[in-house]
C-alpha cells in the first residue's frame, strides 16, 4: 500500500509520516538527492512523478507499505500515481493559521475533489487523532 500525505508546505506531512513509521519518501529529501530546485509546475511534476515511480517500485519489490509526504498540488500528478497502482490511499492535510512556510506554498494548488480522499485539518486534531483516522481510512492498524 502507498499512503500519500499531501497538502501545502508545513501542513504536517513529514511529521505524520514519521509517526506512521513506514518507509517514507519525503519531498524535501528527494529534491536534495536529485538536485531538483525547480519549483515551477514542470519541476514539481518531475519530482512528483519520480517519487511515484520510486514508491511503486518499492511496493512491487516487497516493501509492504510506503508513505509519500509530498505536496502533490496537481491533479495530473495524482492521476499519474493512481495509473501506476491501485493500492494508493490519499490523505489531504490542511491547517488554519500561519506556520511560517507559506512562502513555499504552491500558488496553483489544485484542490482534491476525488471522492476517495481523506481530509485532515492538522490545526484542529492531534497527531494521535490523525493516525486513528488514517487507520480507519486504510482499514488496518498501524504499528508504531
Amino acid at each position: 500500500m502507498i499512503i500519500v500525505l499531501f497538502g501545502q508546505a508545513h501542513s504536517g506531512k513529514s511529521t505524520l509520516a514519521k509517526e506512521l513509521g513506514f518507509y517514507n519518501i519525503d519531498g524535501d529529501t528527494l529534491r536534495d538527492i536529485f538536485k531538483n530546485k525547480d519549483f515551477s509546475r514542470e519541476g514539481r511534476l518531475r519530482n512528483l512523478n519520480r517519487a511515484s515511480d520510486i514508491a511503486v517500485y518499492m511496493t512491487h519489490n516487497g516493501c509492504k507499505n510506503v508513505t509519500l509526504s509530498l505536496m502533490y498540488p496537481y491533479k495530473e500528478a495524482r492521476e499519474y500515481l493512481n495509473s501506476l497502482s491501485e493500492e494508493v490511499k490519499w490523505i489531504y492535510l490542511t491547517y488554519e493559521g500561519e506556520r511560517g512556510r507559506e512562502a513555499f506554498h504552491a500558488k496553483d494548488f489544485e484542490q482534491p475533489i476525488e471522492e476517495k480522499v481523506l481530509h485532515l485539518d492538522t490545526s484542529k486534531i492531534s497527531i494521535e487523532e490523525c493516525v486513528t483516522k488514517i487507520e480507519e481510512y486504510v482499514g488496518e492498524k498501524i504499528t508504531r
